[in-house]
């Protein structure tokens, strides 16, 4: 069944003119893979970066048709621009995925906008007081579950907060916050996010299926991105936490090079090999000039519930000398404890199944030492230079 809507759509947008009004863009090569969650059709359509922003009427046309097949009720389309190469015509780009930070061995120039000029950092979203990215070196060290309880560490706080899910290819917010559903739509392109907890939620897990692949290329990703971050309705946020994909990719640098970020925590296991590769997201933060705000260990220890004793399982304290050697605070270990995986697991976060427990003030530890690492970035801009002559 979903073949035939497939084909069905393709077909149809076949009635969709190419940038230059010749041809259409299926039989021009310009659509990506078409995934299908429910009724709801999401793909992207690769345009010549010089005339992108010219182009919102072909997303809203293809859009509109994709709404009209039968078995589609709603679709995200989304465009993506690459400079032409010289000897490619308009209509014949070539897609390509944008190189990583590893294949270019440093951290490329600033992203390039549709019209192919540097991309400069355009202010936070409104109603953001300030964006903490929650990252790690590598996947499986426990990142998402650290930035929902630190979001919801801050909420007991008192503070007014937001998380977005910027893992867009192992989205786990909707598990770990126990929340299903779609975001609806306000008004034009602008979604409301979900809540969880009386925290606003947004993730590409909302919008596909948990077992669904996503095949992007690097502009695709780009492109979601932003719009997560701007074409969702907020409201008034003091702290919006970015939960990151692991590594130092696209998505990393898209969010360092488009918003003031507050600053950059890193998530590592103890042993060696997560280290590696936690220092090379550290470096790759303070080269885009976003300040860390330092490292947490997650399953740092065990205590076994039969004896008491304490198993350095993963090795123990690792980050912590880690961040002596490289100069960025320590911010707290979390201990590998059953009841933080199975509540994870569950949708109850260990600050909500378990707020008076010693898991939970961990985490407020940890929030506590996030933000006073904040308010210390904040007096070292603000102080006046002293100048000597």
């Amino acid at each position: 069944m979903t073949l035939e809507i497939k084909s069905k759509l393709l077909e149809k947008l076949k009635k969709v003119k190419g940038p230059n009004l010749e041809g259409n863009i299926v039989d021009l090569n310009l659509i990506s893979e078409i995934q299908l969650d429910s009724k709801k059709a999401i793909f992207s359509i690769a345009v010549p970066a010089e005339k992108a922003e010219s182009l919102e009427p072909l997303r809203a046309a293809a859009e509109q048709v994709a709404k009209s097949v039968d078995g589609i009720e709603s679709a995200l389309v989304i465009l993506t621009a690459e400079k032409a190469d010289k000897e490619l015509t308009d209509n014949q780009q070539a897609v390509r995925p944008s190189p990583s930070s590893e294949e270019m061995g440093a951290v490329p120039p600033p992203m390039a906008n549709a019209a192919g000029n540097p991309t400069q950092q355009l202010g936070l979203p409104p109603g953001i007081k300030s964006i903490v990215a929650i990252s790690s070196g590598k996947g499986g060290v426990g990142k998402s579950t650290t930035s929902v309880n630190i979001a919801l560490a801050l909420q007991a706080k008192g503070l007014k907060v937001g998380i977005l899910d910027a893992d867009i290819y192992g989205p786990s917010l909707p598990r770990l916050l126990g929340i299903s559903g779609r975001p609806t739509q306000v008004t034009g392109r602008i979604i409301k996010p979900l809540d969880g907890f009386g925290i606003k939620v947004i993730s590409m897990g909302f919008l596909v299926d948990e077992e669904t692949p996503m095949i992007w290329r690097g502009p695709m990703v780009i492109s979601a991105i932003t719009q997560m971050l701007r074409e969702v309705q907020w409201g008034e946020i003091d702290m919006l936490i970015v939960d990151m994909p692991p590594g130092t990719g696209d998505v990393q640098l898209t969010l360092a090079q488009q918003v003031p970020l507050a600053g950059a925590v890193i998530v590592s296991t103890p042993q060696d090999l997560a280290l590696i590769d936690a220092r090379k997201g550290l470096n790759m933060f303070r080269q885009v000039e976003v300040p860390v705000l330092g490292i947490i260990e997650n399953m740092s220890y065990f205590i076994c519930p039969h004896c008491g004793d304490k198993h350095a399982i993963f090795g123990h304290g690792g980050a912590e000398e880690e961040a002596e050697r490289i100069g960025v605070p320590f911010l707290g270990g979390v201990p590998l404890h059953q009841d933080i995986r199975s509540n994870s697991d569950a949708g109850t976060p260990i600050i909500i199944s378990d707020p008076e427990g010693e898991h939970a003030k961990t985490y407020s530890q940890i929030t506590d030492n996030i933000l006073g690492r904040i308010k210390e970035e904040e007096e070292m801009i603000n102080r006046p230079s002293i100048v000597i002559e």
